[in-house]
């Protein structure tokens, strides 16, 4: 195998490696558990039309 081809094949190696890192600190900051809450607070359609009023 070529010198280019092994270099070729660490360098998108290495960028893989990179990217994945970065993707997991990005999305250690975001919040699920908010958008979960505040999903089960509003009642749904059919819970509407079920309560008389």
């Amino acid at each position: 195998m070529s010198t280019w081809a092994i270099v070729g094949i660490i360098v998108l190696v290495l960028g893989i490696i990179v990217s994945n890192i970065m993707l997991i600190k990005r999305s250690a900051n975001t919040k699920f558990g908010s958008k979960i809450t505040e999903a089960n607070k509003k009642p749904t359609e059919t819970e509407k039309l079920d309560k008389p009023e």
